[in-house]
């Protein structure tokens, strides 16, 4: 079971760094539109997306990255308690 866990707290992780360097390159032009900008496109703005429905941005400042992130980390955490209680009833 702590193989699981550790798997898909690396998966979240990888995720969440993917998520970060995506945002950054929001702020450079030229990276976004690189090999590295167009694949971090197709995985994060999906997600990212589902925010940007529902949060506006406040003046220039898009904070629906960090709704986002915080998140993705209590999704985690939802999943490792259903996981353990899952693994107490066997």
């Amino acid at each position: 079971m702590v193989e699981i866990m550790n798997l898909i707290a690396i998966a979240f992780y990888v995720y969440s760094l993917m998520l970060i360097a995506y945002i950054l390159m929001s702020w450079v032009p030229a990276a976004q539109n690189s090999a590295v900008g167009r694949m971090l496109e197709k995985v994060c703005e999906p997600y990212l997306g589902i925010f940007r429905k529902f949060i506006p941005p406040i003046g220039m400042i898009d904070i629906s990255p960090i709704v986002a992130i915080f998140l993705l980390n209590y999704i985690q955490k939802g999943l490792f308690i259903v996981i353990e209680k899952i693994y107490m009833m066997f």
